[in-house]
């Protein structure tokens, strides 16, 4: 008999093909009767199939009895509730590893992006400003420029080794100093005053939520660009518009937002603002192997073998 599974939210398919033919998949979010189905199958489901967004929360996880593992399609866990899974005894897979390069791409990609104003150039020659009123304003070099990480986990060291390509000089904030040769801030608003760049690649939750606060935000000041390719929640999206709006803040490259999909209005306008839809790891070849992740742990547990990558 195969085991029963809760998939959380749409996944590819062939993330979605694999759990199809391995086990009994309920999709909670196809169902208007989500009461109904969790009275029902409740009992007998052992496994969650979830991502970073949409996570696992106390709540259902206690109207699931027999739950033994959430696996979850992303390295970001913070919507699942891990102190009630660690109590329950429940395993918590996570994908890292597979997207740090792209992650770590994709900073980069917005580093360049606003230091060289790619996007409001391509609007300006679009628009034919650029036979009318002749060649934009100049743009940045990043070489020599001062990039601070904050949060130097896989994809910070990933994100620090491409920029020094580019000869940029990295330093970096977070919990703990670690035995690499770049320069710790301990105060991240004192780091934010040194540097040209501040890059945001900590995990989201309660211990960083809203970390990049106005103080932060003004300490980086109207020549620095603030670049988030972390959560949304990491940065206190009111001020972040405010410092933005106002000339405290140069630039800003946001892959993540406080509500996404949800993007406020004013940043939709800013020509110093250059947006993603949450792609830092949106690449065919990266999703894949994500995906790939999610079938394997699933399979390893309900095959009695360790999981791959657990994080509880």
């Amino acid at each position: 008999m195969k085991p029963e599974i809760l998939m959380m939210g749409p996944m590819m398919p062939h993330v979605e093909a694999a759990l199809d033919a391995a086990y009994t998949v309920h999709r909670l979010y196809k169902t208007d009767d989500k009461d109904g189905l969790l009275a029902e199958a409740g009992p007998r489901i052992r496994g969650i199939a979830t991502d970073g967004g949409l996570g696992a929360s106390a709540d259902l996880m206690a109207r699931l009895p027999a739950l033994e593992i959430v696996s979850c399609y992303g390295v970001g866990v913070d919507a699942i509730d891990l102190a009630h899974a660690g109590k329950q005894g429940v395993t918590v897979t996570n994908t890292p590893d597979v997207l740090n390069d792209d992650v770590a791409n994709m900073a980069v990609a917005l580093v360049l992006a606003t230091s060289r104003t790619l996007v409001a150039n391509d609007t300006y020659l679009r628009q034919g400003r650029w036979v009318n009123d002749g060649a934009p304003p100049l743009a940045r070099s990043i070489r020599g420029r001062k990039v601070g990480i904050l949060g130097l986990g896989r994809i910070g060291k990933d994100i620090a080794e491409k920029l020094q390509v580019f000869g940029c000089e990295i330093v970096y904030h977070g919990r703990s100093k670690q035995d690499v040769s770049y320069e710790y801030f301990d105060d991240l608003t004192a780091m934010a005053s040194a540097v040209d760049f501040l890059i945001a690649i900590c995990p989201g939750g309660p211990a960083t939520n809203g970390i990049v606060n106005a103080a932060v935000l003004n300490a980086l000041g109207p020549e620095g660009t603030f670049i988030n390719v972390a959560r949304g929640s990491v940065h206190d999206e009111a001020a972040l518009v405010s410092a933005l709006q106002s000339g405290a803040l140069g630039m800003a490259g946001l892959d993540v937002f406080a509500a996404e999909p949800s993007v406020p209005d004013a940043l939709l306008t800013m020509d110093n603002v250059v947006l993603q839809p949450h792609q830092g790891s949106g690449t065919v070849e990266t999703r894949r192997a994500m995906g790939d992740l999610v079938i394997e742990n699933l399979h390893r547990h309900f095959t009695g073998e360790p999981v791959k990558t657990p994080v509880t």
